[in-house]
């Protein structure tokens, strides 16, 4: 398996984006966050998505030449039509408009309607949090979720990101996951893999818990903590789709066919001034300080370290550089 530079992925990847349609400033925010991706290990997130942008841009799905249109309603309310197109380039356009708003008042909300998969939600907290404002954001998906008790798919698994500064330009605190038990990518690896699931990750079509990857494909994946774990999957779905004009999961086509509707999806972002209380970052040095008092115990995000070179699959690389023309 090849080692690369996360200069050269990201290279490769604003490579083959244009080459499919995209513009080259849109190409490179869309690269920014494969390279981001694979520095952390985020494998799905990464590299895994080109061969389907680049698909799907040359299918007209996603709009790979488009300006995303930013406008503050009201003084704490910042939104941004990414008019079809991809999430990081509309987000890299409103994030400045939002982060002053929440300095004017403290907090605000970030809206970005119409847009792409986002892939990875605290890709994007994160940047809010290393300019110094703590960070919500949640966003909706494929349907794949059954209420409990049920077994018709509702909502997608729903992810949400949290991301806390440190007042020093860094990240204290970082969460990015989603609201089933486990994400759908384990269960199509096992599926792969001929290997049988943990019970309590899905049930079957007729709403039964199942160990088999295939049933679990056709049924429904399980929210984390049961009710609990669908309270914050259906918080995640009102705020991702009413907030930004976003469709409802229910109406999400396949991520990753080649052709077919634009996603049409939306995410939600809060962002918070700790300034506005004096004790925060005391506070937050309280909390990290007993969370560090057993050995082997950490904050969320802490600890973890990117990679440069990356070690990638021979397969994935070699479609890289054939989507870039290299090949």
């Amino acid at each position: 398996m090849p080692d690369i530079s996360l200069d050269e992925i990201e290279s490769v990847t604003a490579q083959a984006l244009e080459r499919h349609g995209a513009l080259p400033w849109i190409a490179h925010a869309v690269a920014d966050a494969v390279r981001k991706a694979e520095a952390v290990g985020n494998r799905i997130c990464g590299l895994y998505y080109l061969e389907s942008y680049c698909t799907q841009l040359q299918s007209g799905r996603v709009k790979g030449d488009v300006e995303p249109e930013v406008a503050r309603q009201r003084p704490g309310a910042v939104t941004v039509d990414a008019k079809f197109g991809f999430a990081q380039p509309a987000f890299a356009r409103a994030l400045p408009e939002a982060l002053d708003a929440a300095r004017e008042c403290g907090v605000a909300s970030l809206s970005v309607g119409h847009a792409h998969t986002c892939t990875s939600l605290g890709y994007f907290t994160e940047q809010i949090a290393q300019k110094g404002m703590i960070a919500l954001g949640m966003t909706n998906a494929s349907p794949i979720v059954a209420a409990p008790g049920g077994k018709t798919r509702v909502i997608g698994t729903n992810p949400m990101a949290f991301s806390v500064p440190d007042g020093a330009g860094g990240i204290a605190m970082q969460f990015d996951q989603s609201t089933t038990t486990v994400a759908l990518g384990k269960i199509t690896m096992a599926k792969a893999a001929g290997e049988q699931i943990p019970l309590g990750w899905a049930i079957d079509a007729d709403g039964n818990p199942t160990t088999d990857p295939e049933a679990a494909l056709a049924g429904s994946l399980v929210s984390m903590g049961g009710y609990k774990g669908w309270g914050f999957g259906l918080m995640a779905e009102v705020l991702a789709a009413g907030m930004t004009g976003g469709v409802v999961s229910q109406d999400v086509k396949p991520l990753k066919a080649p052709q077919g509707d634009p996603h049409d999806l939306g995410q939600y972002y809060l962002l918070m001034d700790p300034g506005t209380s004096e004790a925060f970052f005391d506070r937050l040095s309280q909390i990290a300080s007993g969370v560090a008092q057993d050995e082997g115990a950490r904050m969320p995000g802490q600890g973890k370290q990117g990679q440069d070179p990356v070690t990638l699959e021979a397969a994935v690389w070699q479609q890289a550089l054939e989507l870039a023309g290299r090949g």
